[in-house]
């Protein structure tokens, strides 16, 4: 890691029922959550604004908080011509908020879910070269009109997405300038779909923009695909875990981004601890110990 790259933690958890359901209402209010990742030990914090609030009001909340923003993220259902015009806008508008906040990286994704892959996902169901060829085209728009705002988005493959699988990565990769559209992998969803983080990293380093630090336990993994799981139940039966308790090879994925310096957002939906402050805690010491320690 360099000396330069910054790291945040992505407050998802707190939105998440023990029992693995996701509900807005369930969380406390945001600057308690804000609070508690502070205490946990991490100064940044994935972006997102709520509906409604003026970004000063947001800047003096994380301000009062003592977190720095990060890169938060964007989805949209880039399949569907119809949208494309008001997500066009939507993109402009985030990122110029991103903009507004300071920050230069934002992650894009395709919407969530993708039906026929929420009932079987991370194994590139119902794929279509025609559809995907669609998406590029779209998420090509919404990154131009992003990096207009001065923002360069950076695509984050998902699990329950049409762009799931490193075929379908590639080929987004390959349909867009690099000018407008960087990678932000997300290890725990490429090693969920079958995907060595570590290697595809490698092979696009220079394009990395942002990173997401999510691990998995293999044998929910395992058991996910054997039991035919949905996504709900494969995530509620806890597949995500902090950095460095699952099952991926983070000493590997590491040395690759040895010289990466940007931002790393953790991230865990669900928490595998008995709160999500302790979540949050158990990864800001992995940080320290293995991030910071490897400046």
């Amino acid at each position: 890691m360099s000396d330069t790259a910054q790291v945040a933690f992505n407050p998802l958890t707190w939105f998440f029922s023990p029992e693995g359901q996701y509900d807005p209402a369930f969380a406390p209010p945001l600057p308690e959550i804000y609070r508690e990742i502070r205490e946990a030990g991490f100064d940044a914090v994935h972006v997102e604004i709520p509906e409604g609030m003026r970004v000063p009001d947001y800047r003096r909340l994380l301000d009062d908080s003592g977190l720095a923003p990060a890169p938060g993220y964007f989805q949209a259902a880039f399949s569907d011509p119809a949208a494309l015009p008001a997500t066009i806008e939507a993109a402009r508008r985030v990122a110029a908020h991103h903009a507004e906040l300071g920050l230069s990286r934002i992650f894009i994704a395709d919407g969530f879910p993708a039906e026929p892959r929420l009932a079987a996902p991370a194994q590139g169901v119902d794929a279509d070269a025609a559809r995907l060829d669609r998406i590029a085209q779209a998420l090509g728009a919404a990154a131009e009109a992003m990096v207009a705002e001065g923002v360069t988005p950076c695509l984050h493959q998902h699990v329950g997405t049409w762009i799931e699988t490193e075929a379908e990565t590639e080929a987004v990769l390959a349909a867009i300038d690099p000018a407008l559209l960087l990678l932000g992998p997300d290890t725990g969803h490429l090693a969920w779909a079958g995907v060595d983080p570590a290697a595809l990293i490698e092979k696009h380093l220079d394009r990395v923009g942002a990173v997401h630090l999510k691990d998995v336990h293999g044998a929910v993994q395992t058991e996910a695909l054997a039991e035919s799981l949905d996504y709900g139940t494969a995530t509620a039966r806890r597949l995500w875990t902090e950095p460095g308790r699952g099952d991926i090879d983070f000493d590997a994925v590491l040395a690759v981004l040895a010289r990466f310096d940007g931002w790393y957002v953790v991230e865990v939906d669900i928490a595998d601890q008995p709160t999500p402050k302790d979540t949050a805690a158990v990864s800001a010491r992995w940080v320290k110990n293995r991030l910071r320690a490897s400046a």
